[in-house]
């Protein structure tokens, strides 16, 4: 079973068992649970569901694994020829790790 999980307008496929990294959540603690009441498709078991713009009656629970992971360092170099101009900056996005438990269909 797999479900398509709305995280503030941000989509992930997940199924039970994944971990995946969502944009950063400050006050949660480790071990802490979350629950997604935003799914957008249901599938895997027989028939799928597809809601509009969500489908009824599912929700999703997850485990917090590590709150603050951060992510691969992307470098952003600005160059003007000719000018002698240049800039370099690098920025490293911040994520919250989870763990899918369920599916709630």
């Amino acid at each position: 079973m797999f479900a398509v999980v709305d995280d503030r307008n941000q989509q992930y496929r997940v199924k039970p068992g994944d971990r995946i990294q969502i944009h950063l959540l400050k006050d949660l603690a480790e071990g802490a649970k979350l629950t997604f009441d935003k799914i957008c498709v249901v599938g895997g078991d027989g028939e799928g569901r597809v809601g509009s713009p969500y489908v009824a009656g599912v929700s999703v629970t997850a485990t917090v694994v590590r709150n603050e992971v951060k992510g691969v360092k992307v470098v952003i170099g600005k160059f003007r020829r000719r000018k002698n101009s240049r800039r370099r900056t690098g920025f490293r996005a911040r994520y919250t790790e989870i763990q899918i438990e369920t599916i709630n269909a």
